[in-house]
């Protein structure tokens, strides 16, 4: 039934775990928007032997002998990501999207140099200036955000107002909770404007960018473009960095290795050039579009059945929903609720919302891991009607039972890649 023969004789106890997601991933729907399915050649390759060498600097100058395979799996990485986003250098060494985000920022600034980013509660992400990270102790960062929530549309005035105030070394865009897409054309121009770099963390979007669904920052002269490998792309948990000319590349590549981190970790590179390899197929920009296609008729169809969408809709892979407003209940109601029929999403804060992080008002939903099982607009429909029933019914056990298997039997039509159960 499941493979890992070594693992369940050397390792029960873990194997025992493995399993049991394994099957919880086959049996639930997976709505969190920053998850998805690798290819099974993707995790092959993560459980290679490339996990056994040291690499320490880039193809051609490294500090060990015997690189000639690492040299070839990383160029090719380089290389094929370079392709996918149109760019002049990358940097496929950062372990994560976050430290890529810390390496680009020791390339850039000075300690004391000002970013200007958007808002955690209107979207933004930690890693882009949040006071409860130790980056705010090194570097000053202002923020932007929505002018309309009702609409979504940032207030690029008010961001023009605020670079021309605060003179920021950056202008960041990206985000983790926004549903819409960034005028980079009217953020390249600000920054230009204050003698700013342009940077976009695409770590969200970066497979809808890849895919052609979404804009590319690199077409508006953006300057570097941070991002995750996995999430919209498809591949592997690990980080990159990517920028517009060799110059920049040469203040990245320094500060990743030696300046941030050590070794890179080769089995993930290796599954990075797979992933980019397959994210530059026809069939993957077919993959992309419906990843779009299948949140919007989502957005649609829960705004046509009464619930509150911050920005009433969404243009990208995601969507945040207002359950207060919607149901009078907390996000993290709802969460725990859809949890226990086998829909999995995340407890998220809405723009100005009046309620504790860890109890916040919304939740946050997308559509790249169900797209990747192959489902479409129709089964939006199906997966929001058991949303609605899930919280309608939540008080009722017996009824949350029953529709954890119709849950379950709708899945299994649709496997997941690299699982038999």
């Amino acid at each position: 039934m499941f493979p890992y023969n070594d693992l369940r004789t050397t390792d029960p106890a873990v194997y025992s775990a493995l399993v049991g997601e394994m099957k919880r991933q086959a049996e639930g729907v997976e709505l969190i928007a920053s998850e998805n399915y690798i290819s099974p050649a993707v995790m092959e390759t993560m459980g290679t032997v490339f996990n056994n060498k040291y690499s320490e600097g880039y193809p051609g100058k490294r500090y060990y002998g015997g690189q000639e395979f690492t040299d070839q799996v990383e160029t090719l990485a380089i290389d094929r990501a370079k392709q996918l986003f149109r760019c002049g250098h990358a940097n496929v060494q950062p372990h994560a999207g976050c430290p890529a985000n810390v390496a680009m920022y020791f390339a850039l600034l000075e300690p004391g140099d000002c970013v200007l980013g958007m808002d955690l509660s209107h979207g933004g992400h930690l890693s882009h200036g949040h006071p409860v990270t130790y980056l705010t102790k090194i570097f000053r960062f202002v923020r932007y955000g929505m002018k309309d929530i009702e609409t979504g549309e940032i207030d690029y005035d008010a961001m023009r107002a605020m670079a021309k105030k605060e003179k920021p070394k950056i202008l960041l865009g990206g985000f983790s909770a926004y549903p819409r897409e960034l005028d980079y054309a009217k953020m390249k121009a600000i920054a230009d404007e204050v003698g700013a770099y342009t940077v976009m963390d695409m770590a969200h979007i970066a497979g809808l960018i890849a895919g052609g669904a979404l804009k590319n920052p690199f077409d508006y002269g953006f300057d570097v473009v941070t991002t995750t490998t996995h999430k919209t792309l498809r591949g592997p948990r690990g980080g990159m960095i990517l920028s517009k000319d060799a110059e920049f590349g040469k203040k990245i590549d320094k500060s990743v290795f030696p300046g941030f981190q050590g070794g890179p970790i080769m089995q993930m590179i290796a599954a990075k050039a797979v992933a980019f390899g397959e994210a530059l197929r026809p069939e993957f920009k077919e993959y992309a579009a419906q990843i779009i296609r299948n949140s919007k008729h989502l957005a649609n169809y829960l705004m046509e059945r009464g619930a509150k969408l911050i920005t009433n809709g969404t243009d990208n892979h995601l969507m945040l929903v207002d359950c207060v407003q919607s149901w009078n209940i907390a996000g993290g109601e709802v969460e725990t609720v859809l949890d226990s029929v086998g829909i999995t999403l995340n407890k998220n804060s809405i723009p100005n919302d009046t309620r504790k992080p860890m109890d916040p008002s919304g939740v946050r939903l997308g559509t790249p891991a169900i797209t990747t099982r192959g489902m479409k607009e129709r089964d939006m429909e199906i997966l929001a009607d058991f949303m609605l029933t899930a919280i309608e019914r939540r008080s009722d056990a017996a009824a949350l039972k029953n529709l954890g298997e119709e849950v379950k039997a709708f899945c299994l039509q649709f496997p997941v890649p690299g699982i038999k159960v």
